[in-house]
């Protein structure tokens, strides 16, 4: 009998040694991400991984510790290489002063990676509760840019893009010249068609196209 319960605590020690740290169950057990799941609801049940920040590529884009590049979903910065853009060097540095170093947590939306082969992923900075993809929006460093089927956050991100606009901060500050800024309208009436169930509104071509829509065939 006592053979027996020893060789059955050395194989339940090797199980939970060799315990996938990805697992629903391991999963569980890290408070941070519970209390996440709890303020976005949306993340239950979604695949995530814990890395740390390498370098920053620009503001949308990292590369981790392991060379893996990774891109913000949902998300769009102003260009810092070839034709710079307005405000992106602003938005590289801000995401240079976040999240070089720290250790971050990657939620997959649907995709994988995108044809650059970057993963896609929201993030999160640890212990910090704000999703860092909603915090470029609502800063005014990032437009929204939303390509099926990694639409999540889809309305939410329209939301923060419009009260950054209110607001008039970063890319939409007032009395700036600048081609990428575009104002808000108490009336939009361009419809983006993201599936059968999810549209959002645009108050111009151009708004749409930024946000990664393209004119449908008539």
């Amino acid at each position: 009998m006592k053979i027996y319960l020893y060789i059955v605590l050395l194989v339940s020690l090797f199980i939970s040694g060799c315990s996938d740290p990805g697992s629903p169950v391991e999963q569980d057990k890290d408070a941070f991400v519970t209390q996440l799941v709890k303020d976005y609801p949306e993340l239950k049940d979604k695949a995530y991984e814990i890395t740390t920040v390498k370098r920053i590529v620009d503001g949308d884009t990292f590369v981790t510790v392991s060379d893996q590049k990774v891109r913000l979903v949902g998300v769009n910065t102003p260009e810092v290489y070839g034709e710079v853009q307005y405000y992106g060097q602003e938005a590289s540095n801000f995401s240079k002063e976040r999240l070089k170093g720290q250790t971050v947590y990657l939620f997959k939306d649907v995709s994988e990676t995108d044809k650059y082969d970057r993963l896609l992923r929201l993030v999160f900075i640890k212990d910090d509760p704000i999703m860092f993809n909603e915090m470029l929006i609502a800063k005014g460093y990032a437009n929204t840019m939303s390509l099926p089927p990694d639409v999540l956050f889809t309305k939410k991100f329209s939301l923060l893009k419009r009260e950054a606009q209110s607001k008039q901060v970063g890319l939409w500050a007032k009395d700036t010249n600048k081609a990428t800024a575009i104002q808000s309208c108490s009336n939009p009436k361009i419809k983006g068609n993201i599936n059968s169930r999810n549209e959002m509104m645009f108050c111009s071509d151009q708004e749409a196209v930024a946000s990664g829509f393209r004119k449908a065939a008539r």
